[in-house]
């Protein structure tokens, strides 16, 4: 029988139902507890260091930035404390991040998330914007009724102060950063006068633009949606990796708790749900590991709250390795495992690529030479036959005084060289350098038209300074043989 014009009917196996569910917004209530009290430090200090460092001052002589830790984009120099760096050792940025990666490994292998719940930047101003919102609207219940509530004038008021105060927030962690890319004490000045750059406001909007969005409004979305590194982090656990966990065996069969407070026959869980109320991210840790868990152990001190009021043994959730929890629940003694196979090799890892950018550090020369054969003419003929090249001579001082260098010629038999405006010798050129910039120099190189050899011949440039000799090989060009 045909089956046309008649109206498909859905498959009662297959029920019309969405395929994303829009997320409530996690309202996270506020505990007191050994975690608490660490986050608000780690905060405090955090903060501290953003704010504060860049006023550091740090003396390398008349004429160098006084800034301990800066960007100078304009000279195109970095500086930490002791340490320069030029654009030409670029590698050691590209140290230092791997060395970053390889820590954050060994971090979650040994303790878990601990980036994620104490040191992350997200964590932090997210904490922030909670306490902001508790004090001017409440607590957890008064702040989802506050939400559901219809609007009017008393709600717009305390959103536009919550609002407010978030935006004072993200511009001072805007003007924090750009702080790091010139003189603080100026950028500051010049920031609150009116007289920073384009360039600056636009970076202060741009990074306060995104604290305010993310820490004010993305919240834990961004860790559970945006952040890479929930995907991955389970990778870096085994069964002693310290995590936040559940012991089921003594919660379960978990229930309200009964009037007489005798707890005997059943589970220490009262079903309260405090810990899922305290997390940031909203996830129920009964229900194991998850990737939404960011390690801070908020749900700890809220469950400890409870036990304490019920006089039952704290740690019905803890912050341990799977193996104790397993330890325990046999009966068996436990213990920590701080050196594994897995955390010696990222350790070594760790401490190989320290060491070689340290040697690297250590040894670095203060000065380095970089030759360029000029193209258009290879060489010239001149009167009486000797043939000439030019080059591009760049002497890089990297010393806070000046220099005065020679350079000549090795391995070539009546060779002569002069450099354009400079002081020329027999043989040899004087150079002068100034402090901490590139000497850019044109050179010319003459050679008896008998001694070319070839049309392409390897020359050996040498500069001799104080206490330093660079030699640097390049080519000679003259006419076919």
């Amino acid at each position: 029988m045909s089956m046309l014009g008649k109206t498909p009917q859905p498959s009662p196996a297959c029920p019309s139902t969405p395929a994303y569910a829009a997320s409530a917004k996690v309202q996270p209530r506020g505990v007191k507890g050994r975690f608490r009290s660490l986050k608000w430090w780690a905060s405090a200090l955090l903060l501290a260091y953003w704010h504060l460092a860049p006023f550091i001052r740090w003396d390398r002589g008349p004429g160098a930035p006084s800034q301990a830790i800066l960007a100078d984009m304009a000279g195109r120099r970095g500086y930490f404390f002791f340490i320069e760096i030029w654009p030409q050792e670029v590698y050691f940025l590209t140290g230092l991040l791997f060395m970053a990666a390889i820590a954050l490994f060994m971090m979650t292998s040994l303790v878990g998330r601990v980036w994620c719940g104490f040191l992350c930047w997200q964590t932090v101003y997210t904490d922030l914007f909670v306490a902001v919102e508790r004090l001017v609207i409440g607590e957890r219940n008064q702040r989802i009724a506050f939400e559901r509530a219809p609007l009017s004038a008393g709600k717009l008021a305390k959103k536009a102060v919550v609002n407010a105060i978030w935006l004072v927030i993200a511009g001072a962690c805007g003007i924090g950063f750009t702080l790091y890319f010139g003189d603080a004490f100026e950028q500051l000045r010049d920031i609150f006068t009116g007289r920073a750059s384009p360039a600056t406001y636009g970076a202060i909007a741009v990074v306060g633009g995104l604290c305010f969005l993310l820490a004010g409004y993305a919240r834990e979305q961004v860790c559970i949606y945006m952040c890479p590194y929930a995907r991955f982090q389970s990778a870096m656990f085994d069964e002693h990796s310290l995590i936040i966990s559940y012991e089921a065996w003594r919660g379960e069969t978990r229930g309200p708790a009964p009037a007489d407070r005798d707890f005997s026959g059943r589970g220490h869980c009262v079903d309260c749900l405090a810990c899922v109320q305290a997390c940031p991210t909203g996830i129920d840790i009964r229900n194991g590991n998850q990737l939404a868990c960011i390690g801070c152990g908020l749900c700890i001190d809220a469950c400890n709250q409870v036990m304490d009021r019920f006089k039952l043994p704290r740690g019905l959730v803890s912050y341990d390795s799977s193996a104790n929890l397993a330890a325990r629940g046999e009966n068996r003694a436990g213990g920590l495992r701080l050196l594994r196979p897995r955390t010696l090799a990222y350790g070594g890892i760790l401490l190989l690529v320290a060491s070689v950018m340290l040697a690297r550090l250590v040894s670095r020369p203060d000065v380095d030479v970089n030759v360029l054969h000029e193209r258009s003419p290879l060489f010239v003929q001149m009167s009486d036959g000797s043939i000439r090249n030019g080059y591009a001579y760049k002497v890089l001082n990297m010393k806070g005084e000046d220099r005065a260098f020679t350079v000549r010629l090795a391995g070539v038999e009546g060779a002569t060289i002069s450099v354009v405006g400079g002081e020329n010798g027999v043989g040899k050129a004087e150079l002068q350098v100034p402090r901490d910039s590139v000497g850019d120099f044109r050179l010319y190189v003459t050679i008896p038209a008998e001694k070319v050899a070839s049309k392409s011949m390897p020359i050996t440039f040498v500069l001799v300074g104080p206490g330093r000799e660079v030699k640097t090989e390049t080519l000679f060009a003259g006419p076919e043989k």
